[in-house]
C-alpha cells in the first residue's frame, strides 16, 4: 500500500509516550508504517528519518520481541506471520492509546476550532441556548449555523457539510448518532385561513383523510417522509397526497394557497406565524420530537460538548 495512513502520525509528531512497557513507541510507529507501505525508502520518507533507521528500529523492535516480523529481500518486503498478528493486535492498541493521549491533550487545552451546526425548519429558543451554554463553556470554539433543507435532513451531515444537526425524528440512518431527544410535543397542522379546519380549536388524526397533504419529496429516506406526511390515518383510511414540497418555504405556500395541509412541529409552527395560515392542533398522532444527529466516524470532543450542551438546556 502506498498511500500514507491517516492514523499513523510522522514520529517527530509523537501523539503518546516515548516507551510503553519497555518497547519504545518510535519502534512501533515505523512497524505500523512499514507494514502500510512495505518499502523502507517510503517508510523513511513518512517518518522523516533515512532508510537504515527505518532499518534500525524494525531489527530493534525484533530483538525486543525475539523473533523475525519483516521478510525483507533486494525486490520485496512483507510481513512475517507473526509480524501479521502482531499487526492485527498492534494497531488497536495503539490507536486507542493515542486517542487517550489526544483526548487529553483536548482536554487540557480546552475545545477549540469551529462546530458546524444544522438545523431543519427554525433554530428556535432551545437551539440558540445551547449554542450560547457551549459558547459560555468553550470561548474557543467558533460556531457556525446552517440551515438544512427540508427534503434533505441527513444529507449534509453525511457529507460532512455540518458536523451535527438538528433534525426533526425519526432518524433510522446507519452511520449516523443520535444524540439528546427533545422538544417532545403535539403536532399542528398548518391550514388556510378559508379552509374548513381552520376555525376549529383541534383536529382529530382520522380527519387528515378529508383533504390532500403536502409532502415532501426526496432524497429524504421514504420512512422519514412518511413520518412527516403520513399516506393513511391510525385508523387505515387514506390520506389523499397532495403536492411535493422541497422546503419549509414551499410547503406553507401551498398550504396558504390552499392546495393542501402541512404538519409541522409545533416549534416550527410558532416560529412560522402568518396571517394567511391557521396553525391547528392534532390528537391522535404520535408527537413530533427534534433530535441531534452526527456522523459516527467523525465524532470529535466539540460534537460530544455540543451535545451536552443540548441535553443541559432542553
Amino acid at each position: 500500500m502506498a498511500h500514507r495512513s491517516r492514523s499513523t502520525p510522522p514520529a517527530q509528531h509523537h501523539t503518546v509516550p516515548a516507551t510503553s512497557g519497555g518497547l519504545k513507541i518510535r519502534e512501533l510507529e515505523c512497524f505500523l508504517v512499514l507494514a502500510e507501505e512495505l518499502h523502507f525508502g517510503r517508510t523513511g520518507a513518512r517518518l522523516y528519518v533515512s532508510q537504515s533507521r527505518v532499518s534500525q528500529l524494525v531489527r530493534a523492535l525484533e530483538r525486543r520481541v525475539g523473533a523475525r516480523l519483516v521478510e525483507r529481500t533486494s525486490r520485496r518486503v512483507r510481513l512475517t506471520p507473526l509480524g501479521t498478528d502482531f499487526l492485527a493486535a498492534l494497531r488497536p492498541a495503539y490507536d486507542t492509546l493515542r486517542g487517550t493521549v489526544e483526548a487529553t491533550v483536548t482536554a487540557a487545552r480546552g475545545i477549540e476550532g469551529r462546530l458546524r451546526i444544522g438545523f431543519q425548519g427554525t433554530a428556535d429558543d432551545r437551539i440558540m441556548k445551547a449554542i450560547d451554554t457551549f459558547h459560555a463553556r468553550h470561548p474557543g470554539c467558533a460556531t457556525q449555523i446552517v440551515e438544512i433543507p427540508l427534503q434533505d435532513p441527513f444529507g449534509p451531515v453525511h457529507r460532512d457539510e455540518v458536523d451535527a444537526a438538528v433534525v426533526l425524528l425519526p432518524v433510522e440512518e446507519p452511520g449516523l448518532a443520535l444524540g439528546p431527544v427533545f422538544s417532545e410535543q403535539p403536532q399542528t397542522l398548518a391550514v388556510s385561513v378559508r379552509h374548513p379546519f381552520a376555525s376549529r380549536a383541534s383536529i382529530h388524526a382520522e380527519d387528515l383523510a378529508d383533504g390532500p397533504l403536502v409532502t415532501v419529496e426526496g432524497p429524504a429516506p421514504d420512512y422519514w417522509r412518511h413520518a412527516q406526511a403520513p399516506t393513511s390515518t391510525p385508523g387505515g383510511r387514506p390520506i389523499p397526497p397532495g403536492p411535493g414540497v422541497r422546503t419549509l418555504q414551499e410547503g406553507l405556500t401551498l398550504a396558504a394557497a390552499g392546495r393542501g395541509a402541512m404538519l409541522l412541529c409545533r416549534p416550527t409552527a410558532d416560529y412560522h406565524g402568518r396571517r394567511d395560515i391557521t396553525f391547528v392542533p392534532v390528537t391522535g398522532l404520535p408527537d413530533s420530537a427534534l433530535g441531534l444527529v452526527w456522523h459516527q466516524d467523525r465524532e470529535t470532543a466539540r460534537t460530544r460538548a455540543f451535545s451536552a450542551a443540548v441535553t443541559d438546556v432542553t
